[in-house]
């Protein structure tokens, strides 16, 4: 039976233990593509992505991630990682996709104003910003990725749990990181136990947060 979208959301929770049962790496790769679909400030997309399936080295990130058991017991691990110290390339190659995308898309009398609007944008107001501000902005579009992946686990059936409690330097001297790169979340990945659940879901009364107006 096709899930539905209700379905998908309802299914993830946060789990904190797994069972000793293999996943699929490919699959799991297949939802970090999907991930990189999702929403980012002016489509700059200074993430990456660390695939970990290697059992040495999710040893060692577990041992970072405090040792948790969303860590210790999971099968493969995704580290979200801005890069906010490439916002001059990833500028560069937004200005080139969007010259073509307007040459493909636009009609030819407005093209080169089009253009210009692009290049004016991508090659001055964008390296002004991203090399004095929008360090948040940066780590807040990581996190729509991985919330994006965390749900397109839970259409494969596959659980997860997104970790903040980590020692930042150690993750990345694991993953052999630059200077300039910051760890966003951990997400643990594997199938649930049945002790991995804590509980029913609980959130506060709807009406409490939702305003109409």
């Amino acid at each position: 039976m096709m899930k539905t979208f209700e379905d998908i959301v309802h299914y993830r929770r946060s789990v904190r233990h797994y069972q000793n049962i293999e996943i699929d790496a490919e699959k799991v790769k297949h939802c970090i593509e999907l991930a990189t679909l999702s929403p980012n400030s002016s489509n700059m997309q200074l993430w990456e992505f660390y695939h970990v399936t290697e059992p040495e080295i999710l040893k060692k990130l577990a041992v970072a991630c405090l040792s948790q058991e969303a860590a210790t017991t999971a099968k493969q691990m995704v580290v979200f990682v801005t890069r906010q110290d490439l916002h001059r390339k990833r500028a560069k190659k937004m200005a080139e996709l969007e010259t073509q995308n307007v040459l493909k898309n636009t009609p030819s009398e407005k093209q080169e104003k089009r253009i210009k609007r692009w290049q004016m944008y991508y090659g001055k107001v964008m390296p002004f910003l991203y090399s004095k501000f929008l360090g948040v902005v940066v780590h807040k579009t990581c996190a729509l990725a991985a919330q994006t992946f965390m749900l397109a686990m839970s259409n494969e059936g596959y659980d997860t749990c997104p970790m903040e409690g980590f020692d930042s330097r150690r993750v990345k001297k694991i993953l052999n990181l630059p200077f300039g790169a910051e760890i966003n979340m951990i997400v643990s990945c594997g199938i649930r136990d049945e002790k991995g659940v804590w509980g029913d879901r609980i959130r506060v009364d709807f009406e409490e947060v939702y305003k109409r107006l």
